[in-house]
């Protein structure tokens, strides 16, 4: 059976190791890592690539853990006070890294509002939640623009395809899905009445094509 004090040498033991890992796992990466490529910053557009970029630069710094990991404390009398001490610390410099990374990545202005945020996990966490939810909203106005475009006789017809193409660019950017088959028969949809006879001459074009394969 153990005694007290082995029992307090043992949790020494292991907090020492601990402190060893944070420091041999995240000191030495930090030193040998090129600084050379930094993200670009986030200013509110294309959230999620930006927080994939992060995660792994964060991981690439074995730093990510302190997202979701809580403030790091030890119960008093549980093993000597230098330490502790230095377990700690070596525990708040990793945290402080990990908070900086992320918000040196955001734009002057979202660095503003985010360096409140008292916890790592707080503000990983506020801002998943916030423009995650934009980046929603931002795809599902894309998606009623691309509906709702509608052409007509007045414009040039080249100049409205070409905006048609910039929205559905805009929606690819935001990782959806259109296959090219379906952009093309959208714009073809999209001709006023004035272009029936050409519409209806790529349809037939098509279904030709179609049946020949």
């Amino acid at each position: 059976m153990k005694t007290p004090t082995n029992s307090i040498n043992s949790r020494s033991e292991a907090l020492v190791q601990m402190q060893s890992s944070i420091q041999n796992s995240v000191l030495p990466v930090v030193a040998t890592v090129s600084h050379n490529e930094k993200l670009a910053k986030f200013s509110r557009q294309n959230f999620k690539t930006w927080q994939q970029k992060m995660l792994f630069y964060l991981t690439m710094f074995k730093l990510a853990k302190f997202l979701k990991d809580d403030p790091f404390t030890i119960k008093e009398g549980e093993v000597d006070e230098v330490t502790a001490f230095t377990a700690v610390e070596a525990w708040k410099h990793s945290d402080f890294l990990c908070r900086n990374y992320i918000l040196n990545g955001l734009s002057d202005a979202l660095y503003e509002v985010f360096s409140v945020k008292k916890t790592n996990k707080e503000l990983w966490t506020s801002l998943d939640h916030k423009y995650k939810a934009e980046d929603v909203g931002t795809k599902k106005f894309l998606v009623a623009k691309f509906v709702n475009f509608v052409m007509v006789d007045s414009k040039l017809v080249v100049n409205q395809v070409q905006e048609i193409q910039l929205i559905i660019h805009e929606i690819l950017a935001k990782g959806m899905i259109i296959i090219e088959s379906f952009q093309v028969v959208a714009i073809i949809e999209k001709l006023t009445p004035a272009w029936n006879d050409f519409k209806n001459y790529l349809k037939h074009k098509k279904r030709k094509y179609q049946w020949k394969t």
